[in-house]
């Protein structure tokens, strides 16, 4: 039997332990750097497959290595997220969330399942390959500063150093037995955007009385967004958001001030500093402009995802052996960020998309919604796929 046809068989074998382990996970979500549940799940999973090289990073994340015939060959890292989101889940499921308000609205359950599915399959073939994989179970992707930029920082790429690392990622836009690529740029960097406007507040019929800042903050998400209009590259993606905004007067109450959230994404470290700069200084004249003052807070987040193109077309090559051609899509650059960006900063990296759309079963939910859910057929390809790429990544010169 192939390799190829070897892992399909064991894959698809596993079929109701995967179930089993992503519906436990599921309905017993925990937040950002609180998934001490999980993590012992986890690690109890890898110890019933006899899987010893465990050690715990960030917390609440681990670090797993299996090795094969000489292990210093060559080193590839896979990586799962573990934490989960603060959304109600709303899916009337056997397995629904068990902490209300907490929900896996991203996919985290599965890619955590996957990663153990991998890790059944590499362990009970480490007799066969060279090299050793190094599996990344990480915490708090969905809170900066990331888990990644944490166990980077604790030394997660060495000791044995990485040679390459791979991510898989769910993707509802997907159909269930398809997959997608991109080489390249892909995810956005992401900040964080919180800005108090500050006036005097009184009666509504009397504005030459005041300093509105509700006419101010009008004025300025106004002039910044002509920043992305203006300023930045056509050619260039930038997005600026703001989606939250408090201006707590009344009819006739011209309230103190206003307060507002947003996001700003783009894909380039260059326009993405001046930017920064260009957004504070703008707000801080309008402000002054119309008698009132600013305080503008920009929280820089995760950096832009870059596939590495080498690592990307070997992944795809073996995705299309493994799936066929027709089941390996092609993606266009995403505004969404991942904190994955910050192994593709420092490792040769690949982070492509797991489809789990059925639209026959209605399961077409987008991430971040509390009626997100997958088509389940997806974990067993999931971790058919991840072990063949890993695999062939290992085997690569």
């Amino acid at each position: 039997m192939s390799l190829k046809n070897s892992i399909q068989t064991k894959a698809t074998a596993l079929y109701d332990q995967l179930v089993d382990i992503r519906r436990t996970i599921h309905s017993n979500p925990e937040l950002s750097f609180q998934e001490y549940e999980t993590v012992a799940y986890v690690k109890s999973q890898l110890e019933l497959l006899g899987i010893t090289q465990i050690k715990p990073m960030a917390n609440t994340g681990l670090e797993v290595l299996i090795e094969g015939k000489n292990p210093t060959k060559k080193v590839v890292a896979l990586r799962a997220d573990m934490d989960a989101l603060p959304i109600v889940e709303a899916n009337e499921v056997s397995y629904k969330s068990k902490n209300h308000g907490v929900m896996h609205a991203c996919g985290h359950d599965v890619h955590t399942t996957c990663l153990l599915g991998v890790a059944s399959i590499l362990q009970s073939l480490k007799g066969e390959f060279e090299g050793s994989f190094k599996l990344i179970f990480q915490p708090g992707e969905e809170k900066i500063p990331g888990g990644a930029s944490m166990m980077i920082q604790e030394g997660i790429l060495e000791n044995p150093k990485v040679n390459s690392i791979l991510g898989q990622h769910v993707m509802p836009l997907i159909p269930v037995g398809k997959v997608g690529f991109r080489s390249g740029l892909y995810m956005a960097s992401t900040d964080e955007i919180y800005v108090t406007i500050k006036g005097k507040g009184g009666h509504g019929a009397m504005p030459h009385l005041c300093i509105d800042p509700v006419t101010i903050t009008a004025q300025m998400i106004t002039a910044l967004q002509q920043l992305v209009s203006r300023q930045a590259n056509p050619i260039l993606p930038t997005v600026l958001s703001f989606g939250k905004v408090i201006a707590n007067g009344a009819t006739n109450v011209i309230p103190n001030e206003v307060y507002l959230e947003g996001t700003f994404r783009t894909l380039d470290e260059s326009w993405r500093q001046k930017a920064h700069e260009l957004m504070v200084q703008t707000a801080q004249n309008i402000a002054a402009a119309y008698g009132g003052t600013v305080d503008f807070e920009i929280r820089k987040g995760y950096p832009f995802l870059m596939n590495d193109p080498h690592v990307t077309a070997r992944a795809k090559k073996a995705a299309i052996d493994f799936l066929g051609e027709e089941n390996v899509l092609d993606l266009d650059i995403w505004m969404a960020a991942e904190d994955f960006a910050y192994y593709s900063q420092v490792a040769p990296a690949c982070f492509y998309r797991l489809g789990t759309r059925n639209e026959e079963r209605g399961i077409v939910s987008s991430v971040h919604t509390p009626t997100f859910d997958i088509d389940e057929k997806a974990l067993s390809l999931g971790v058919g796929l991840m072990t063949y790429l890993a695999l062939e990544e290992l085997k690569s010169a």
